[in-house]
Parts: structure tokens; C-alpha cells; sequence
């Protein structure tokens, strides 16, 4: 376990061809042996460039007015309901979709819900005990994750026939060739597919739930970035669609963001492997041995970030050493789908604030584990359109 900054950027980035990543063999038959987290070397490198190509701000910034539709859809949901609803439950809801939108464009209604029904199965067979007997989670993520792969054939067949050249990553997927010339396999697509949305739902989801814990316990917090907010919604007339570059100039609402992606560290450590004998500053390593960067004992550490329990966004007023924030990992494995996580947490946010209210109810402190750290019961919530903006 390494919980130092020097650590971590010589096994992530500077070593990082002495360390393979590793995950266990039934996580890795539910996302697929293809997608891109499980390599390294040059299919990675190739898989990765398209992942960072459909997923760049050139190509997401297009994406603007579909996730605006998508908050809005959301938070009208949450409104309408009229009662508590599990806000992270929700919030998974919409990354979901953003993640649909991401790879597929826009998804025919019948194959995203055929999609959303068999991913919630895989999910609950992910963290489940790797038993292969009928009836047991783990064996219906097995037959989900075989019908995913169905209906992504499909949708590639009807792509192939229509000979559509989306821009999303599918497109980009499909157009892949390797040195050889080489297409990729259904298989491998559907790996990456699957992985891309796998990685997209529940990290994003979390990092959201905390943002709406963190305002409300911090209402002078909240009035500054509804302050920050409503400057661009008044900017816009209250319905013009956001810009990119709007989305760029939001400094108190990306501290906030920063903050919380610190303070919740949801993606707290990655795993490695050592594929030979490594020996790091007299202490070695033996070949085979896992070895853990800790993101969350380097993000809570005082030494890089002082009283690092206390939710306080200015620290971010200055940008913080290298390799003491590392939210989305470092090196040729991070995340390549950051941008767009920040993206919808903005998005968000400028809906959120600008036209709703929202409560915490019956909130109890502490954190559960799914396997993200989330807020204790999901965060009950309940929201309300704002008075002068009913409908």
C-alpha cells in the first residue's frame, strides 16, 4: 500500500510498464476481457486514443443541449414525485443516460431501457460472491451481461447497414483499425461498451450525491454558487442554452466540484500488479505482489491539504502540488471520461440552483459503502420548483 505522492506517480506513471492492472477474473467476465482498464501496452494505447476522442471536450461540448435536457427531465422527475427520493438512486439514473448519450448518440427508447434493465442485473452480480449456481446474483449478471451483448450487436448491425458514421465513441469504435488493419471484433466493442458505462454510472453518481450533502450543510456556500449561477442564467434570459465556454467560467462552483471529488475520494485506491521484481527506495517488491496507490490517504493527508476534513473550496484557489489530487487517477490509466463527469456536474448544479430547491430529510451522518462511498440512505431528498419559476 503506497500513501505518498512520489508513491503513487512512480507506480502510475513514471514505472508504469513495471505494473500491470489487475482485477479479479469474475469482475472481469461481467465488464468483458477486452475493455480497455484490463490492458496495457499498444491495444490499450489504441483503445484508449478513441475512448479520449469521443469523450474530448471538442466532442462533448456538442453534447451540451442533450445533457440539458437530461438535467432538466431529471429534476422535473424529483419535482413531480412530490415526495423523498434517494438521490443518489437518481442521480445514477441520469449518469446512466449522459453515459448512453456518450457512446451511443441517440439511443432508440426500446434499446436503452432494454440496456438500463439487463445493467442493473450485472451490477447487482458485480460485488455479488462469484457463484456460478442458478438463481444466484452472480449467475444472472452472467445471462444479463450475454444479453447486452445481444442488443449491442444488433444496434452495430443496424449502424453497419445504415453505413451511419456517428461521431459517438460506437462510431468511433467501429471505424477502429489496428496496425494490421485489422477491425475489432463485436466482442471487443461490446467490452468497451460495456466498460465505458460501467465506469461512467456509479463514480459520477456519487460525486453528485455528495455535492448536493455538501451545499446544504454549507447554505452561505450555496448562495454564492446560486449567486455564480444565476449571473450566467440571467446572461442567457433564463432560456438560452448554456455555452461551452460558460461552463468554463464557473470558477466557485468548480471549487466546489474539486472539493468534493477530495473530500468523498470515490475512487479511493487502484490496483496494480508488479509483472517483475520492482524495488522502490530500498523496499522491494516481489513480481505477482498487488500493489495499491491510495488516493484517499494522499487527498486527506494535512501535509498536502491542510484541515482535510473540513469541506473548504478556496483551498482550490491555489492549484495543488503535483500528485496530491488525483480524483480521476493518474497516468496513462486515468480517466479519460473526466471532462464530461465535470461537464454534467456543472450542468447540473446551474439547473439545480437557478430553478429548484432542494432538502435533505432525516439525514444521518456517516457513509455507506455500495461499493463507492455514498451518503448514509442514499441522501433522502426532497425538491421543489423555485416560486417565481412554477409552471
Amino acid at each position: 500500500m503506497l500513501a505518498s505522492p512520489e508513491a503513487a506517480r512512480f507506480v502510475l506513471v513514471t514505472h508504469a510498464h513495471l505494473f500491470k492492472p489487475t482485477y479479479p477474473k469474475s469482475k472481469e467476465k461481467l465488464i468483458g476481457p477486452s475493455a480497455l482498464f484490463f490492458h496495457q501496452g499498444e491495444y490499450h494505447t489504441r483503445i484508449r486514443k478513441l475512448v479520449q476522442t469521443s469523450l474530448s471536450p471538442e466532442t462533448i461540448r456538442k453534447l451540451i443541449p442533450d445533457i440539458e435536457t437530461e438535467v432538466v427531465s431529471s429534476l422535473e422527475s424529483w419535482v413531480s414525485a412530490g415526495q423523498l427520493v434517494n438521490a443518489f438512486q437518481e442521480m445514477k439514473k441520469f449518469s446512466f443516460n449522459i453515459g448512453i448519450l456518450s457512446v451511443f448518440g441517440h439511443l432508440e427508447p426500446k434499446y436503452r431501457d432494454q440496456l438500463k434493465e439487463n445493467y442493473c442485473i450485472v451490477e447487482k452480480g458485480y460485488n455479488s460472491f462469484p457463484n456460478r449456481i442458478p438463481g444466484t446474483a452472480y449467475s444472472k449478471a452472467l445471462l444479463a451481461r450475454r444479453r447486452i451483448r445481444g442488443i449491442i450487436s444488433e444496434i452495430i448491425s443496424k449502424r453497419k447497414e445504415q453505413r451511419l458514421v456517428d461521431k459517438d465513441l460506437l462510431g468511433h469504435l467501429l471505424n477502429y483499425k489496428d496496425e494490421k488493419g485489422q477491425s475489432a471484433s463485436d466482442d471487443q466493442i461490446a467490452d468497451n461498451v460495456i466498460g465505458v458505462l460501467f465506469a461512467a454510472q456509479d463514480t459520477t453518481a456519487s460525486v453528485l450525491t455528495w455535492i448536493l450533502k455538501y451545499l446544504h450543510d454549507d447554505q452561505k456556500l450555496l448562495e454564492a454558487v446560486k449567486a455564480e449561477q444565476m449571473a450566467v442564467y440571467e446572461a442567457n434570459e433564463g432560456k438560452k442554452p448554456l455555452t461551452w465556454s460558460q461552463t468554463r467560467n464557473m470558477p466557485i462552483t468548480h471549487r466546489v466540484i474539486l472539493e468534493s471529488l477530495r473530500m468523498a475520494s470515490i475512487i479511493s485506491f487502484t490496483f496494480r500488479e508488479a509483472v517483475v521484481d520492482v524495488v522502490y527506495k530500498g523496499y522491494l517488491i516481489p513480481k505477482g505482489w498487488k500493489v495499491m496507490p491510495l488516493f484517499r490517504n494522499i487527498h486527506h493527508n494535512p501535509e498536502f491539504h491542510p484541515s482535510p476534513h473540513n469541506f473548504d473550496p478556496s483551498r482550490f484557489e491555489v492549484a495543488p502540488k503535483p500528485n496530491t489530487f488525483m480524483p480521476f487517477g493518474n497516468g496513462v490509466h486515468s480517466c479519460p471520461g473526466n471532462e464530461l463527469a465535470k461537464l454534467n456536474m456543472f450542468i447540473l448544479i446551474h439547473h439545480l440552483v437557478t430553478k429548484y430547491r432542494y432538502k435533505v430529510v432525516g439525514y444521518q451522518n456517516g457513509i455507506q459503502y455500495s461499493p463507492f462511498p455514498v451518503p448514509m440512505y442514499g441522501l433522502p431528498t426532497r425538491f421543489w420548483r423555485n416560486q417565481w419559476n412554477q409552471r
